[in-house]
């Protein structure tokens, strides 16, 4: 017996199937050619997270199956990638890996890394670059103003965190406090980067009076801020004629009587509305 005939005696029955795909396979694959993927192997894709502008890096390997050199250059696509090499010369039946750094963006993004051989022909993989935003809990109380229907105010979400806030209201008077309402939470959800403009009602107020307000908003992971406005109440109606002028001028001046100070157990608000992005 001949030695291909040796040979030949010891494979496997193979199933007809199979066969059938050996005959079918078109040269080029049998001979190899050229791929790009990640480097380490059992995986599809480039994945990276990070804080925009963090520079992460990663590996790409370039495989050459076949029977001669092939040199590729590699590029990217939707992305800030800086490869070690962009131009790698692989021998045959040889892996070429490649290190690269990749800056992570403002915002989510699907890119590719792209190797392009002397042929034209070209093989990419997907890059996914996903940002990791950190966890700020920031607001800020603005556009505080002593109205007809109470005390008007707007919250500003200037972290990355939804939040719940809660309001304290102080009013002080010439006299001493007129209104003082312990820290509660306000029947609003604030994302981030929106604002809110809400009404905190009054309903008895002074008809004779200075009042200086002082808004004081919390929430949860430590966001605080604080906002004040003063106002004053005078009847103008009754006071007009130089006799009223001058019980006007004696009231602010010497008049001493203590305030009721309202203590409001459950939240009051007569308007909220969630508006647009913050600016």
């Amino acid at each position: 017996m001949s030695l291909t005939g040796r040979v030949l005696s010891v494979l496997p029955v193979l199933p007809p199937a199979l066969l059938l795909l050996l005959v079918a396979a078109p040269p080029a694959a049998a001979a190899g050619g050229w791929s790009v993927a990640p480097s380490g192997g059992g995986r599809p894709s480039f994945y990276a997270e990070g804080e925009p502008g963090a520079v992460l890096e990663d590996t790409v390997s370039v495989t050459n199956r076949g029977g001669e050199p092939v040199t590729v250059r590699l590029s990217a696509t939707g992305a800030r990638v800086a490869f070690a090499r962009s131009e790698v010369r692989v021998p045959a039946r040889t892996r070429a890996d490649v290190p690269f750094t990749v800056t992570v963006p403002d915002a989510d993004r699907s890119a590719g890394i792209v190797a392009r051989g002397p042929d034209g022909r070209s093989d990419s993989v997907a890059l996914h670059l996903r940002v990791k935003v950190p966890q700020l809990s920031a607001l800020t109380v603005e556009q505080v103003k002593v109205t007809d229907s109470g005390i008007s105010y707007e919250i500003v979400n200037r972290g990355t965190t939804t939040l719940e806030p809660r309001l304290a209201v102080r009013a002080d008077g010439l006299l001493g406090p007129l209104l003082n309402r312990p820290a509660r939470t306000l029947p609003v959800e604030l994302p981030p980067g929106r604002r809110a403009k809400l009404t905190e009602p009054w309903p008895d107020r002074p008809s004779l009076d200075t009042a200086d307000v002082r808004l004081t908003v919390t929430a949860g992971g430590g966001a605080y801020d604080t906002a004040e406005a003063s106002a004053r109440f005078v009847p103008w109606g009754s006071v007009a004629g130089s006799a009223g002028a001058v019980a006007t001028a004696a009231f602010f001046l010497v008049r001493r009587r203590r305030r009721r100070i309202e203590e409001v157990a459950e939240p009051l608000y007569a308007d909220v509305e969630l508006m647009g992005a913050a600016k």
